[in-house]
């Protein structure tokens, strides 16, 4: 598919994916989600993704400059019609995707930019950046899933300090908070970032994606929900060629070599 927001690119079993409007510090229209969810329906036979900003910037949030359905500015409806059509099922692609991905955030990741970052499975960010929930300030209300996605990693407390307080969060402190995986250099985010997107790869992809399904799980359901989620997984896992492999190469004291099967 041609996209005209972001770059996507395929090396072997990784693919990247580039916001592309750096002039804009990557401020999201709604064709940008739209591409984003396009990228992640048809990932083929991809076993991780890596996410990342052209620039200076990660996302600087929805652009309010948007025409059309997608104006947050519109009087009636303009932004609830924009979330329910673009930016949410972009966020839910993202959090439902069967590889894990990985967020490398090189600069601001602001309202709907935050909500893309933490929706990764890996957040990796340069010590210049930071996450900002400043809805407040213009009178509305966190959105893209960022409720949820806050709440259930920082805990009420901080997640209300963010957005009814408006405050920029760096990347050290989002660290310590265990909002993010990891804060690095400015200069060695996306080596890192793509290190471990490689690593993640070439690991065992079922079972990946039956650790994140449970970890979902996990967040609402009740123990005994989570405990025969867990049997059901390990059933999955165990029937792959990934499990035999693995099983062989603990056996032979050697470092196994998955193929996502």
């Amino acid at each position: 598919m041609r996209y005209e927001t972001i770059i996507v690119e395929n090396e072997g079993p990784l693919v990247t994916i580039t916001l592309n409007r750096p002039d804009r510090l990557n401020a999201m229209p709604p064709q940008m989600a739209d591409e984003i969810g396009s990228a992640f329906y048809d990932l083929g036979d991809a076993r991780a993704v890596l996410i990342t900003g052209a620039g200076k910037g990660f996302c600087s949030g929805a652009d309010l400059s948007a025409r059309g359905e997608g104006s947050a500015l519109q009087a009636s409806g303009g932004s609830h019609r924009a979330l329910q059509n673009h930016y949410n099922p972009a966020i839910s692609q993202i959090l439902r995707a069967p590889v894990p991905v990985v967020c490398a955030v090189n600069g601001p990741a602001a309202g709907i930019g935050c909500s893309l970052a933490l929706a990764g499975d890996f957040v990796l960010a340069g010590r210049s950046a930071y996450f900002l929930q400043a809805f407040v300030n213009i009178g509305l209300v966190p959105d893209g899933g960022s409720t949820w996605l806050l709440s259930r990693a920082i805990g009420r407390a901080r997640a209300t300090r963010m957005m009814m307080l408006g405050e920029k969060i760096g990347a050290e402190q989002a660290e310590d908070w265990g909002l993010i995986y990891k804060a690095v250099d400015d200069d060695a985010l996306m080596a890192e970032a793509r290190g471990l997107a490689e690593r993640l790869a070439d690991g065992p992809t079922v079972a990946y994606a039956t650790m994140k399904a449970n970890i979902a799980a996990a967040l609402d359901g009740t123990v005994d929900q989570v405990l025969l989620a867990e049997a059901e997984g390990q059933r999955r896992a165990a029937a792959t060629q990934d499990a035999m492999e693995g099983g062989m190469a603990f056996l032979q004291k050697r470092k196994p070599a998955f193929k996502g099967e």
